[in-house]
């Protein structure tokens, strides 16, 4: 073979490689942004990147396109290993007209998340666009039209990330909707459907792009944001770091730490102080996780959203789990719109993965109020019941204090499909709480007496010596056993362990109808 040809193929990759140039390369970084490349360079294990259409070129003619070079397209596609696992992905190159995505460029990252389907390995898509390229219209939309429809294709089969590291407005933003998780990077990375300048001329209000579409807005108020970044290399670690809970695919278990396996349990006595004497004192539920899993080892998600409930990623015993809990030091660990929307969420994508599910409770009940009515609360609450009954995945439920009402059931009760309950002894198991309950049954009682406050108080306290405790629950078979909080870690573990081999047939059909 001739040199020559050689010497011209590696000319033709250093130059594709440079993307937009030196000069927009410079500029990427001043803005504190890593390239395309670097990206994935920090994604993957060292020298495992197999790239994927580096030569592929538009074929618009249209607006001056056609002698109009785009190195790359506009995106960098592959394959590589992290932690020694395949995984595909997509990073989009701003240095290249903006990261727009044309007909070409879709084509790349069509083919690369077709191959992410054949072989079952999760799928990685960093968003750094202008948007759709204007000069290719249609062509364009069509592309876009693509992506969304393997977003589905892909959806429960493999994970899909998606890391917001620069603008990805209009339609772009709905890829990232349809993938499994959301990491945005902080100032650099901007996601809404239409931007300020159109929200001012339809509507009048004023607004920044990062007070619209940045991580305070999608990571406190909106919940579309999973994990927050702090720049680029913070974005990868947490992919990273994500991915290590997960399988690689819907047939696969998810990943076994071996040396965690070999552990000795202990009995946390910690845990048997940690509830209040004061049953309407809060405390923090991230106490009890962090002495549940393994090594303190908790990845939360969406941290700031709905903070009334705790989801988010453990092992135990160096098997992965997903844990839902309530957290009593926001709105009481109540149940809302937001609360139950996020972990209806997290409870489908782990039964999609195989991954065991831990319910820790306390649960006044579901919020009242006209607002929480009129937006919906009852289809929203709906959603929990459905994703747990429907999971087939091992649940185990831990009552750690109050379960009260619909709200316990939500909570993966026994008759929602838990495989085992357990209780502390500072459990309370009733319809609704003493004073609600009293009020209720003895209304006529409470109106006749003379001294209804002191009839009231006794009422309460009977009330409370039946059910403000585990033993009735458990009397009537309603929980699998009563411990000693600081074996709850032993508990759950032995219980695991069992478990692994859960089958579960169910009906068959297209798929249920959860109340969206």
């Amino acid at each position: 073979m001739s040199l020559k040809k050689i010497d011209e193929l590696i000319k033709q990759r250093e130059h594709l490689y440079k993307g937009g140039g030196e000069a927009r390369i410079e500029k990427q970084h001043e803005a504190n942004k890593l390239t395309a490349r670097e990206r994935l360079a920090l994604l993957f294990d060292q020298d495992t990147f197999q790239e994927t259409l580096l030569f592929m070129k538009h074929r618009c003619t249209h607006f001056g396109m056609a002698d109009k070079e785009m190195p790359g397209e506009g995106v960098v596609t592959g394959v590589g290993l992290i932690d020694d696992r395949p995984v595909y992905a997509a990073s989009q190159d701003f240095t290249v007209a903006g990261g727009s995505v044309g007909e070409a460029n879709a084509k790349k990252i069509h083919q690369i998340m077709d191959d992410a389907l054949k072989t079952g390995d999760p799928f990685v898509f960093i968003n750094d666009s202008g948007g759709a390229r204007i000069q290719e219209g249609v062509d364009a939309l069509a592309g876009y039209g693509g992506i969304f429809y393997r977003n589905v294709l892909l959806s429960g089969v493999v994970p899909q990330i998606s890391i917001i590291a620069g603008p990805c407005a209009g339609g772009a933003a709905y890829s990232p909707a349809l993938t499994d998780f959301i990491i945005q990077v902080r100032r650099e990375g901007q996601l809404f459907i239409t931007g300020p300048q159109v929200i001012r001329q339809v509507t009048g209000e004023v607004i920044s792009a990062e007070e619209l579409g940045g991580v305070d807005s999608h990571a406190h108020y909106s919940g579309v944001v999973h994990f927050v970044a702090e720049n680029d290399q913070d974005a990868i670690n947490i992919t990273r770091r994500l991915l290590s809970f997960l399988p690689s695919n819907n047939l696969e278990d998810p990943p076994i730490i071996e040396a965690n396996r070999r552990e000795t349990i202990t009995d946390n006595l910690e845990l048997n102080t940690i509830i209040p004497e004061d049953p309407k004192k809060p405390y923090d539920m991230h106490e009890v996780i962090s002495r549940i899993v393994d090594y303190a080892d908790f990845m939360e998600i969406q941290e700031h959203f709905a903070p009334n409930i705790i989801i988010g990623f453990g092992r135990l015993l160096g098997r992965t789990v997903g844990i839902v809990a309530n957290q009593p030091l926001h709105k009481a660990g109540v149940l809302d719109i937001d609360s139950s929307d996020k972990a209806s969420r997290f409870i489908r994508f782990c039964n999609a993965f195989s991954i065991p599910l831990i319910t820790f409770v306390d649960v006044p009940g579901f919020m009242p109020g006209v607002a929480q009515e009129y937006g919906g609360i009852i289809r929203h609450g709906a959603k929990m019941l459905f994703a747990y009954a429907a999971a087939t995945v091992p649940k185990l439920t831990v009552v750690v204090r109050k379960a009260y009402g619909g709200a316990f059931l939500a909570m993966c009760s026994k008759e929602m499909g838990a495989d085992r309950i357990f209780a502390w002894p500072t459990a309370e198991i009733a319809v609704m709480g003493a004073e609600g309950a009293v009020n209720v049954l003895y209304r006529k009682e409470l109106n006749a007496s003379e001294d209804a406050a002191a009839l009231q108080s006794k009422l309460i306290e009977d009330y409370k010596k039946t059910f403000a405790n585990p033993y009735f629950a458990a009397g009537r078979g309603y929980l699998d056993d009563i411990i000693e909080p600081a074996q709850t870690r032993g508990a759950l573990a032995a219980a695991l362990e069992i478990l692994k081999a859960k089958t579960l047939l169910r009906p068959q059909k297209k798929h249920g109808l959860i109340p969206l």
